[in-house]
């Protein structure tokens, strides 16, 4: 089976790119700036998913039967919301199967707990443009499958902004504070990994959900990560969002029970993958 992996110069787009080829998938990987990682067997192609000739050139010679969309372009609604439709219809227009990556940004907070039947309803450009970008996806293709993944941790990668940001905050080469009252549900980046590409190789659609068990604050989530990585907390600042002119949702408790019922990989909680090393 073919698989092409838009964004695989990202955290999870690498981590996509290294596990596909033992699932049993031949691998295509597309980057905007910087190349993958070199892997035996594994087609690279640039692409800027803002530019409709290159979506389809890249479609037209990979010629994958399955596409992941991994991409991310924050904010920019050109290449979160605009691009991923594009792609979306350059795969349904092709026969492909679809798996699209979104995020917990869609919801704000106000409910706590949100399943996959929760509707988006986003307070920040980022969430606005994810959302926008569900919607379309699953307008173009409607068999795609739509997966809201929450705060990926890995095991000390570079690429992991949220690890990175945590020894930067306890080296004192950043400001900033990690907040008490924000709340995610982390998820492993292996185990969202092998979930994705278990999902790529079935056959229903759908909205899924894509995190861990484990509810967190940032504070939380930042002492875990300190402590596996032998680093003095007391160097973690604590604050709080709420009460300030910060945008961005609170509490968003991504509830994925009901897709893990179906999944034969295990979604660890951060309190496990997080455990002190040693």
């Amino acid at each position: 089976m073919k698989l092409l992996i838009i964004g695989g110069s990202g955290f999870l787009g690498a981590e996509l790119t290294r596990r596909a080829p033992a699932a049993g998938f031949t691998v295509a990987a597309t980057y905007t700036t910087r190349p993958p990682d070199a892997a035996v067997g594994v087609g690279r192609y640039a692409l800027d998913v803002r530019d409709p000739a290159q979506v389809a050139a890249v479609m037209d010679e990979v010629a994958p039967s399955v596409v992941i969309n991994a991409s991310s372009g924050g904010a920019d609604r050109a290449v979160t919301a605009v691009g991923a439709v594009r792609v979306a219809t350059a795969a349904a227009g092709r026969g492909c199967r679809l798996v699209h990556v979104s995020s917990d940004a869609v919801f704000s907070g106000s409910q706590g707990r949100y399943d996959e039947s929760s509707p988006p309803d986003p307070v920040t450009p980022y969430g606005a443009a994810k959302a926008e970008a569900e919607t379309g996806v699953r307008l173009a293709a409607p068999h795609a499958v739509v997966a809201r993944t929450s705060l990926i941790i890995g095991d000390g990668h570079p690429l992991s902004t949220h690890e990175r940001h945590v020894h930067d905050l306890v080296a004192g080469t950043r400001d900033g504070v990690l907040f008490t009252d924000v709340v995610r549900c982390p998820v492993h980046v292996a185990d969202l990994a092998a979930a994705l590409l278990e999902l790529a190789a079935g056959e229903d659609g759908g909205m899924r959900h894509l995190a861990g068990p484990d509810a967190l604050t940032r504070h939380e989530l930042g002492v875990l990560i300190a402590r596996r990585d032998g680093l003095d907390t007391s160097g973690l600042p604590a604050g709080r969002r709420g009460g300030t002119c910060l945008p961005g949702p609170l509490d968003v408790r991504l509830d994925s029970t009901e897709t893990r019922r179906n999944l034969r990989t295990r979604l660890r909680g951060a309190r496990e993958f997080l455990a002190r090393r040693g």
